[in-house]
This record gives C-alpha cells, sequence and structure tokens, in this order.
C-alpha cells in the first residue's frame, strides 16, 4: 500500500478480511469492449480510451465488477466466492478529480440470492459505519426484476419492455420514454422495400436488403453497425411506434412508479398495487418478499430503508436489487450497487454464475470525515 491511499484505507482492509472475502487485484489497463457493451451509457461516456499496437481497443480501468468478475473466469476458480478490492478507478466527472480510489465487495455463485442480497447491503452499511461513526444514513433500494414484471404483467412487447429496462435509473430517459409511450411518434419515411420488409418482421430479408445496399455504396459491414443490427433496430422501433398503452394501464404504470415506502411495508404495498392493477406479480414479488426479511435478519433497521419503485442504476448490467446509501440529506451516494446475475455469461462464463456487489466512493468519505465535528 502506498501513501496515494486514503488514511481509511487500512481499516477497510481489515474490515473485508473479517468478512470472508478473497482480496484482489486487477490490471489498471483493461480490453474496452466489456465496459461499451455492458456498461450504461453515462459510464461509457466517461471511459478513457487508447489503443493497443495490434489495435485492441483498451481502457483505463473505469470501475471494478467487470475486471473482477474477468478475472475469476479466467482463474476458473469455484464458487461460491466473494472478491473484495480497494484501488484507482478513472473516468471523467463532472464533479471531483478523473483518478479517485473505489472499495467494494462483489459476492459471485451463491444461489440463495435473498441472502446474497442482504449480506451486500450489510457489508457496504458495516463498512460505512466504521470509516463514518455516528453518521446517520440513508438507505434506498430499487428492484429492476419487480419493474420488469410490471411491464410483462401490463402486455408491453419486447420492444417497449427493453427500451423501459435500459432507461429505468435515468429520471430524463424513462420520462422521455413514458411521454413515447402515451403518444406514439409518427412512423419515420421509409422507402418501398425497406417500408414492407420491416411491416412483415423479416428480420433476414431485412439484413440481406442493408447488406447489399452498404456493399453498393462500398461501405463496410465491419465499419460499424452490421446489417443484422440496423434491421434489428428498425423492426423494433416499427413496434415502439405501434403500441399505444391504453389509459388505465399507462395510469398503473405511472402509480406503480410512485411507490416510495419504507422496506417493512414495501412488500405489502407492491401486492396492494398489483391487486388494485389486476395484474400478477408472480415470483418476482416472492422474491422481493424473502430478501426483504433476510435484510432484517442481518439486524438493518426495514423500516429507516427506503424501497423506490422508480429507482435504479444506470448501468446495464443490472439484474435485479439495485441499492445506494449516501449521508442523511447528503446529495451524492457514497455507496452504490445491485444485483447481475447476467453479466458472468456475457462476459463468456460456461455456465450461469449468480453475482450482487457495491463499491464505495472513498474521497467522498473522507469529503464527510474532513467536514465532521
Amino acid at each position: 500500500m502506498t501513501s496515494r491511499y486514503p488514511a481509511i484505507a487500512t481499516d477497510i482492509i481489515n474490515l473485508f478480511a473479517t468478512r470472508n472475502t478473497h482480496a484482489v487485484e486487477v490490471a489498471v489497463l483493461q480490453p474496452a469492449d466489456p465496459f461499451l457493451d455492458m456498461a450504461g451509457e453515462d459510464l461509457r461516456r466517461r471511459i478513457f480510451l487508447t489503443e493497443s499496437e495490434t489495435g485492441q481497443a483498451l481502457c483505463l480501468r473505469p470501475e471494478f465488477t467487470i475486471p473482477v468478475c474477468l478475472d475469476h473466469i479466467s482463474s476458473q476458480a469455484g464458487t461460491p466466492r466473494r472478491y473484495s478490492y480497494l484501488g484507482e478507478v478513472f473516468r471523467q466527472r463532472r464533479e471531483g478529480g478523473n483518478e479517485f480510489f473505489q472499495a467494494g465487495i462483489e459476492d459471485l455463485g451463491d444461489r440463495d440470492t435473498a441472502q446474497a442480497d442482504a449480506r451486500s447491503l450489510a457489508d457496504a452499511h458495516a463498512l460505512l459505519s466504521l470509516v463514518l461513526p455516528g453518521q446517520a444514513l440513508a438507505i434506498t433500494l430499487g428492484d429492476q426484476t419487480i419493474f420488469e414484471a410490471v411491464l410483462a404483467a401490463l402486455g408491453l412487447p419486447r420492444g417497449w419492455r427493453m427500451r423501459l429496462a435500459r432507461a429505468f435509473g435515468s429520471a430524463p430517459m424513462l420520462e422521455a420514454a413514458l411521454a413515447d409511450l402515451a403518444n406514439p411518434p409518427r412512423n419515420g419515411q421509409l422507402s418501398g422495400p425497406v417500408a414492407a420488409l420491416v411491416l412483415d418482421d423479416d428480420l433476414e430479408g431485412l439484413s440481406a436488403h442493408i447488406a447489399g445496399g452498404m456493399e453498393e455504396a462500398g461501405l463496410s459491414a465491419s465499419a460499424g453497425r452490421s446489417p443484422a443490427d440496423i434491421a434489428r433496430r428498425l423492426i423494433e422501433k416499427a413496434e415502439l411506434r405501434s403500441v399505444r398503452l391504453s389509459n388505465e394501464a399507462f395510469a398503473a404504470l405511472k402509480g406503480f412508479l410512485a411507490i416510495d415506502v419504507p422496506l417493512n411495508g414495501a412488500a405489502e404495498a407492491l401486492a396492494s398495487f398489483a391487486s388494485d392493477a389486476g395484474l400478477s406479480l408472480g415470483a418476482a414479488l416472492e422474491k422481493f418478499a424473502s430478501r426483504a426479511k433476510a435484510i432484517e435478519t442481518h439486524g438493518l433497521p426495514a423500516e429507516k430503508i427506503r424501497y423506490d419503485a422508480a429507482f435504479g442504476r444506470p448501468l446495464d448490467y443490472y439484474t435485479g436489487l439495485v441499492f445506494e446509501i449516501a449521508a442523511q440529506d447528503g446529495d451524492r451516494p457514497l455507496v452504490g450497487g445491485g444485483r447481475y446475475d447476467r453479466l458472468l455469461t456475457l462476459l463468456g462464463a460456461k455456465t450461469p454464475i449468480p453475482g450482487v456487489g457495491f463499491s464505495v466512493w472513498l474521497d467522498r468519505i473522507d469529503a464527510l470525515r474532513e467536514t465532521a465535528p
């Protein structure tokens, strides 16, 4: 450890050792494609990119979750396994420096997702309680799975579910998507053959037509999006424009997003919402209730934890629980985390590996410690 590390680093590393974690170090220089493909739009804009001698796209490590997961896959380590880290990340920020320290835990392979989620939240809370003794904390939870279950129960087609799921966690994006859902934009002007192929939902035919047009224009299919990607997007856009949610269904979706209650009343509030709207949330609601009970077994005060149905985190790989912890009345999170069960498979794991984790902004903690009485 160097003198550049925050003064609280030793305390955090010692805490991680008591929490049955394996300390891991990952390279500062990372392959860029996993971040460009799987990180949220906000993070993708802030990455520092470079290129190897062979033309491979590389980037300075912008976060730890993807590198830790890649390292786990390459090492072929068994699961369940809990990794801890403390080191620098590099990304452009509106406030603060572009190089800053993060610490966190990635919990991989535990099939008891309710207990693993609760443990992740408890680990994060314990870390903040250690380095910010006496600081009142505000904990906010969201759930991507519940949100997607509501969208499916409302009968939205796959294209709309995907667009809304991508917007979850970004208030402006979600607001824009809901506005389009309430008043779909008019169809764009497409040429006759393309319009017919889109109308027939003919992905293969449309891909071939686009590939032919690109070849005639002297455009390389490897220079950007593939003809299949372009065709898929055109068909998806047409599907989005063809859907208009009923007033009742739209009101139900808005009503769901307005739910904001203490965690100890959240499962009941969701069940009441589903009953009133005539929807079935099925297994998603059962898992939510199991997680809430597991959180209480860790001694966390459920009545002081808030469930906000509209709360998400703008990273594409989250699939279930999302959470953040901030200082009471603070305007910036100190911790952010959540569940990412699809991530390791997308990164190349041969079998699905569930995962959940969190990261802590150590510079924000240091700033609070400096102003503490």
